[in-house]
């Protein structure tokens, strides 16, 4: 089996050196890396082994173009460039795909998540991944939801007989469009998350979407992806009563790295679009 590893970055230089050198720790190598960046600086100097393609900006557009030019491949892992993975991570993976030919898409255990707070550093990361250890069953593994985006392994074959691709209509930072991909793809297959490929997501908030911007897709994008097909009317629209109630409530007394009252702000301009019949991901490039 051939997997590529598929990295789409932007104005992470530093952090995406610091993934790439991980990397190289990998029991089963992967048969390519390659990184998809928006212009020079975005990657800084250049690693050996890795390939590097220019599209344009936005992660579905980078990420399409890392599928195009895997041809040659059977699987990509993608992962956020600022994701750490485990060392037995790709090897895990690739035992699961060859052995159950029905899985299309595989998703990791994140040790721990820097999204979901201030953010993690490198030395956090990799202290978090020498700590872990797992003792159960490598390839154990149980259906999931989506594949989440910062770590999730996408087999291809059923990608290109069924023409899937990453929804190009979701700009930027383009949040869910991994379960907008990944549940596409699950009509063919199975969904799983492997409890032996492991890793971090440090959650770094340089190259993040502005919070006015954020709260319009938190929004626009649920009611978009619901009306596609790929994610359910109960999903979507508890996702964004969830996200702007949070974002209310935090506003007078916000976390450091989260612009909540932006993000509100965003939710409310999504709904007036929706009453005015305007709603649309593509929105948040004119905000």
């Amino acid at each position: 089996m051939r997997i590529a590893i598929g990295i789409a970055t932007r104005g992470r230089a530093a952090i995406l050196a610091e993934v790439l050198a991980e990397l190289r720790r990998q029991t089963r190598a992967p048969d390519r890396i390659i990184v998809c960046h928006v212009t020079p600086e975005d990657v800084g100097a250049r690693a050996p082994g890795v390939e590097y393609l220019i599209a344009p900006a936005g992660l579905p557009r980078q990420r399409n173009a890392i599928l195009d030019t895997a041809a040659d491949c059977d699987a990509v892992l993608f992962l956020d460039d600022d994701f750490l993975a485990a060392p037995g991570y790709l090897a895990v993976t690739e035992a699961v795909l060859a052995a159950r030919p029905e899985v299309v898409v595989t998703t990791g255990t994140v040790l721990a998540d820097g999204a979901k707070g201030p953010g993690l550093g490198v030395a956090e990361g990799r202290a978090i991944l020498a700590a872990d250890r797992y003792a159960g069953d490598p390839l154990a593994a149980r259906p999931h939801f989506n594949g989440y985006g910062c770590n999730m392994a996408v087999r291809l074959a059923p990608v290109r007989a069924h023409g899937i691709r990453v929804d190009e209509a979701l700009p930027l930072y383009a949040w869910y469009e991994d379960i907008d991909f990944t549940r596409a793809l699950g009509r063919h297959g199975a969904i799983l998350r492997l409890e032996g490929a492991r890793g971090v997501h440090l959650g770094v908030k340089l190259g993040r979407t502005p919070g006015l911007r954020l709260g319009y897709s938190q929004v626009a994008n649920s009611l978009y992806l619901a009306r596609k097909g790929t994610y359910p009317w109960s999903h979507a629209l508890r996702s964004a009563a969830r996200h702007c109630a949070m974002n209310l409530a935090r506003s007078p007394w916000p976390e450091p790295w989260a612009d909540r009252w932006g993000r509100f702000r965003g939710n409310m301009l999504a709904l007036s679009d929706l009453l005015r019949g305007r709603m649309a991901p593509g929105r948040i490039t004119e905000l």
